[in-house]
Protein backbone atom coordinates (compact mmCIF):
# COMPACT_ATOMS: atom_id res chain seq x y z
CA UNK A 1 0.00 0.00 0.00
CA UNK A 2 1.22 3.44 -1.41
CA UNK A 3 0.33 6.39 1.12
CA UNK A 4 1.45 9.64 0.50
CA UNK A 5 4.26 10.87 2.85
CA UNK A 6 2.37 14.65 3.10
CA UNK A 7 -0.71 12.23 3.85
CA UNK A 8 1.15 10.67 6.57
CA UNK A 9 2.86 13.96 8.36
CA UNK A 10 -0.67 15.37 8.61
CA UNK A 11 -1.63 12.03 10.74
CA UNK A 12 0.90 14.00 13.47
CA UNK A 13 -1.85 15.80 14.70
CA UNK A 14 -3.27 12.79 15.42
CA UNK A 15 -0.25 12.07 17.55
CA UNK A 16 0.95 9.35 15.43
CA UNK A 17 4.58 8.64 14.92
CA UNK A 18 5.84 7.51 11.21
CA UNK A 19 5.51 3.57 11.93
CA UNK A 20 2.64 4.57 13.85
CA UNK A 21 0.43 6.09 10.92
CA UNK A 22 1.77 3.32 8.54
CA UNK A 23 0.42 0.81 10.54
CA UNK A 24 -3.09 3.05 11.37
CA UNK A 25 -3.54 3.53 7.88
CA UNK A 26 -2.61 0.28 6.86
CA UNK A 27 -4.96 -1.55 8.96
CA UNK A 28 -7.96 0.81 8.06
CA UNK A 29 -7.19 -0.05 4.40
CA UNK A 30 -8.06 -3.67 5.74
CA UNK A 31 -10.16 -3.43 8.51
CA UNK A 32 -8.49 -6.41 10.02
CA UNK A 33 -5.59 -8.02 9.90
CA UNK A 34 -2.55 -9.72 11.32
CA UNK A 35 1.11 -7.90 12.78
CA UNK A 36 2.82 -9.59 10.07
CA UNK A 37 0.02 -8.85 7.35
CA UNK A 38 -0.15 -5.05 8.29
CA UNK A 39 4.22 -5.34 8.66
CA UNK A 40 4.16 -6.22 4.89
CA UNK A 41 1.97 -3.75 3.75
CA UNK A 42 2.75 -1.08 5.56
CA UNK A 43 6.78 -1.78 4.81
CA UNK A 44 7.44 -1.57 8.62
CA UNK A 45 9.83 -3.93 10.01
CA UNK A 46 8.12 -6.94 11.59
CA UNK A 47 10.64 -6.51 15.04
CA UNK A 48 8.88 -2.90 15.54
CA UNK A 49 5.53 -3.98 14.45
CA UNK A 50 4.55 -5.63 17.64
CA UNK A 51 5.57 -2.55 19.62
CA UNK A 52 3.82 -0.10 17.63
CA UNK A 53 0.79 -1.90 17.58
CA UNK A 54 0.81 -2.08 21.42
CA UNK A 55 1.38 1.95 20.96
CA UNK A 56 -1.71 2.31 18.63
CA UNK A 57 -4.02 -0.07 20.50
CA UNK A 58 -3.28 2.07 24.09
CA UNK A 59 -3.76 5.10 22.05
CA UNK A 60 -7.76 3.74 21.40
CA UNK A 61 -6.93 3.63 18.14
CA UNK A 62 -7.44 -0.10 17.10
CA UNK A 63 -8.29 -3.75 19.01
CA UNK A 64 -6.61 -6.46 19.60
CA UNK A 65 -8.38 -9.81 18.69
CA UNK A 66 -7.87 -12.45 20.76
CA UNK A 67 -7.49 -15.83 19.11
CA UNK A 68 -4.41 -17.14 17.14
CA UNK A 69 -2.68 -15.68 15.54
CA UNK A 70 -3.46 -12.68 16.94
CA UNK A 71 -5.41 -9.85 14.71
CA UNK A 72 -6.58 -6.31 15.21
CA UNK A 73 -9.56 -3.98 14.41
CA UNK A 74 -9.24 -0.60 13.40
CA UNK A 75 -11.15 1.90 15.07
CA UNK A 76 -12.89 4.25 13.27
CA UNK A 77 -11.57 7.50 12.32
CA UNK A 78 -14.68 9.39 13.65
CA UNK A 79 -13.94 8.26 17.09
CA UNK A 80 -10.27 7.90 17.25
CA UNK A 81 -11.34 11.90 16.38
CA UNK A 82 -12.97 12.06 19.37
CA UNK A 83 -10.81 10.15 21.49
CA UNK A 84 -7.90 12.29 20.26
CA UNK A 85 -9.90 15.39 21.57
CA UNK A 86 -10.66 13.68 24.63
CA UNK A 87 -7.65 13.00 25.72
CA UNK A 88 -6.04 16.63 25.24
CA UNK A 89 -8.71 18.59 27.03
CA UNK A 90 -7.81 15.76 29.60
CA UNK A 91 -4.47 16.45 29.67
CA UNK A 92 -5.01 20.08 29.15
CA UNK A 93 -6.86 20.55 31.93
CA UNK A 94 -3.86 18.64 34.18
CA UNK A 95 -1.51 20.48 33.23
CA UNK A 96 -3.70 23.83 33.77
CA UNK A 97 -4.28 21.86 37.35
CA UNK A 98 -0.49 21.73 38.17
CA UNK A 99 0.19 25.31 37.16
CA UNK A 100 -2.41 26.60 39.49
CA UNK A 101 -0.95 24.91 42.25
CA UNK A 102 2.64 25.88 41.49
CA UNK A 103 1.47 29.53 42.06
CA UNK A 104 0.82 29.19 45.95
CA UNK A 105 3.73 26.82 46.15
CA UNK A 106 6.90 27.31 47.95
CA UNK A 107 8.33 26.14 44.96
CA UNK A 108 7.53 29.43 43.07
CA UNK A 109 8.49 31.72 46.06
CA UNK A 110 11.71 29.72 45.88
CA UNK A 111 12.04 30.83 42.08
CA UNK A 112 11.25 34.51 42.52
CA UNK A 113 13.28 35.11 45.43
CA UNK A 114 16.39 33.24 43.23
CA UNK A 115 15.47 35.70 40.35
CA UNK A 116 15.18 38.46 42.43
CA UNK A 117 18.05 37.55 44.33
CA UNK A 118 20.35 36.99 40.87
CA UNK A 119 19.16 40.42 39.02
CA UNK A 120 20.96 42.21 41.62
CA UNK A 121 24.30 40.14 40.69
CA UNK A 122 23.89 41.28 37.23
CA UNK A 123 25.58 44.03 36.00
CA UNK A 124 23.33 46.32 34.00
CA UNK A 125 25.36 45.95 30.83
CA UNK A 126 23.74 42.18 31.01
CA UNK A 127 20.43 42.62 31.16
CA UNK A 128 19.94 42.86 27.10
CA UNK A 129 18.61 40.37 24.44
CA UNK A 130 17.61 40.08 21.40
CA UNK A 131 14.25 38.44 20.05
CA UNK A 132 13.60 36.88 17.30
CA UNK A 133 10.13 36.14 15.24
CA UNK A 134 7.11 38.09 16.12
CA UNK A 135 5.38 35.53 18.65
CA UNK A 136 8.79 36.03 20.95
CA UNK A 137 8.61 39.29 20.50
CA UNK A 138 4.84 39.86 21.89
CA UNK A 139 5.57 37.27 24.56
CA UNK A 140 8.18 39.63 25.96
CA UNK A 141 6.34 42.75 25.33
CA UNK A 142 3.60 41.56 27.14
CA UNK A 143 5.50 40.40 30.07
CA UNK A 144 7.07 43.93 30.36
CA UNK A 145 3.43 45.79 30.45
CA UNK A 146 2.79 42.91 33.28
CA UNK A 147 5.34 44.50 34.94
CA UNK A 148 4.74 47.82 34.70
CA UNK A 149 4.84 50.09 37.68
CA UNK A 150 4.26 53.79 36.58
CA UNK A 151 3.94 53.84 32.90
CA UNK A 152 3.78 52.08 29.49
CA UNK A 153 4.71 54.25 26.26
CA UNK A 154 4.34 52.39 23.10
CA UNK A 155 4.93 53.95 19.32
CA UNK A 156 3.93 51.57 16.73
CA UNK A 157 2.63 51.43 13.42
CA UNK A 158 -0.68 51.19 11.50
CA UNK A 159 -0.55 47.08 11.31
CA UNK A 160 0.98 47.33 15.05
CA UNK A 161 -1.58 49.38 16.54
CA UNK A 162 -4.22 46.61 15.33
CA UNK A 163 -2.29 43.55 16.22
CA UNK A 164 -2.19 45.07 20.01
CA UNK A 165 -6.06 45.69 20.13
CA UNK A 166 -6.05 41.81 19.15
CA UNK A 167 -3.39 40.39 21.54
CA UNK A 168 -2.68 43.31 24.30
CA UNK A 169 -5.89 44.05 25.90
CA UNK A 170 -6.45 41.57 28.68
CA UNK A 171 -1.99 43.47 29.85
CA UNK A 172 -3.51 46.74 29.50
CA UNK A 173 -6.47 45.81 31.08
CA UNK A 174 -4.69 44.87 33.98
CA UNK A 175 -1.75 47.59 33.44
CA UNK A 176 -5.35 50.27 34.07
CA UNK A 177 -5.81 48.47 37.23
CA UNK A 178 -3.10 49.11 38.44
CA UNK A 179 -3.65 52.16 37.33
CA UNK A 180 -0.21 52.48 35.71
CA UNK A 181 -0.12 55.39 32.35
CA UNK A 182 -0.21 53.91 29.35
CA UNK A 183 0.38 55.95 26.08
CA UNK A 184 0.42 54.65 22.19
CA UNK A 185 1.31 56.75 19.45
CA UNK A 186 0.56 55.51 16.32
CA UNK A 187 -0.75 56.44 12.70
CA UNK A 188 -4.41 56.98 13.34
CA UNK A 189 -6.14 56.17 9.74
CA UNK A 190 -9.23 54.45 8.54
CA UNK A 191 -7.56 51.27 8.65
CA UNK A 192 -6.55 51.74 12.48
CA UNK A 193 -10.02 53.46 13.66
CA UNK A 194 -11.51 50.17 14.85
CA UNK A 195 -8.14 48.87 16.75
CA UNK A 196 -7.99 53.02 18.20
CA UNK A 197 -11.67 52.42 19.55
CA UNK A 198 -10.76 49.06 21.15
CA UNK A 199 -8.27 50.48 23.41
CA UNK A 200 -9.42 54.15 23.94
CA UNK A 201 -10.49 52.89 27.19
CA UNK A 202 -7.59 51.41 28.06
CA UNK A 203 -4.41 54.17 26.79
CA UNK A 204 -4.26 57.40 25.40
CA UNK A 205 -3.94 57.40 21.88
CA UNK A 206 -2.60 60.03 19.67
CA UNK A 207 -1.42 60.33 16.31
CA UNK A 208 1.92 59.71 14.93
CA UNK A 209 1.62 60.94 11.93
CA UNK A 210 4.09 60.12 9.29
CA UNK A 211 6.89 58.85 12.20
CA UNK A 212 7.82 55.39 11.74
CA UNK A 213 9.15 53.75 14.76
CA UNK A 214 8.49 50.05 16.86
CA UNK A 215 8.61 50.37 20.73
CA UNK A 216 7.93 50.28 24.07
CA UNK A 217 9.20 52.27 26.87
CA UNK A 218 7.88 50.83 30.58
CA UNK A 219 8.49 52.94 33.72
CA UNK A 220 11.45 54.57 32.05
CA UNK A 221 13.72 51.55 32.94
CA UNK A 222 13.30 48.59 29.86
CA UNK A 223 12.88 49.59 26.13
CA UNK A 224 12.31 47.11 23.85
CA UNK A 225 12.49 48.26 20.06
CA UNK A 226 11.69 46.65 16.59
CA UNK A 227 14.48 46.67 14.56
CA UNK A 228 12.30 46.14 11.33
CA UNK A 229 9.66 47.44 9.12
CA UNK A 230 6.73 45.40 10.16
CA UNK A 231 5.15 45.73 6.62
CA UNK A 232 8.11 44.27 4.98
CA UNK A 233 9.02 41.40 6.90
CA UNK A 234 7.63 37.92 7.63
CA UNK A 235 6.51 37.70 11.16
CA UNK A 236 8.89 34.30 11.46
CA UNK A 237 11.73 36.97 10.62
CA UNK A 238 10.91 39.77 12.34
CA UNK A 239 13.51 41.09 15.62
CA UNK A 240 14.02 43.35 18.01
CA UNK A 241 16.40 44.25 20.92
CA UNK A 242 15.86 44.21 24.67
CA UNK A 243 18.06 46.47 27.10
CA UNK A 244 17.32 47.04 31.01
CA UNK A 245 19.23 49.99 31.57
CA UNK A 246 17.34 53.53 32.98
CA UNK A 247 20.34 55.54 31.89
CA UNK A 248 19.41 54.91 28.28
CA UNK A 249 15.18 54.07 28.36
CA UNK A 250 15.31 57.61 30.46
CA UNK A 251 16.45 59.56 27.68
CA UNK A 252 14.12 57.66 24.97
CA UNK A 253 11.27 58.53 27.20
CA UNK A 254 12.50 61.98 26.88
CA UNK A 255 12.77 61.70 23.53
CA UNK A 256 9.37 60.48 23.23
CA UNK A 257 7.67 62.95 26.21
CA UNK A 258 8.60 65.83 23.26
CA UNK A 259 6.97 64.12 20.59
CA UNK A 260 4.08 63.27 22.72
CA UNK A 261 3.30 67.03 23.17
CA UNK A 262 3.56 67.69 19.39
CA UNK A 263 0.79 64.74 18.99
CA UNK A 264 -2.98 65.46 18.47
Amino acid sequence: MIVQKDFLNKLKDFGLNTYESKLWTALLSRGISTAGELSDIANVPRSRSYDVLESLEKKGFIIMKLGKPIKYVAVPPEEVLERVKKKIAQEAERQSNILEQLKSSEILSELSMLHSQGIELVEPTDLSGALKGRGNLYGHFESMIKSAEHSVDIMTTSEGLIRKAESMKSALQKAKQKNVKVRIAAPLNKQTEKAAKELKDLAEIRNAGDIKARFCLVDGKQLLFMLLDDAEVHPTYDSGIWVNTPFFASAMKKLFDSEWKRMK
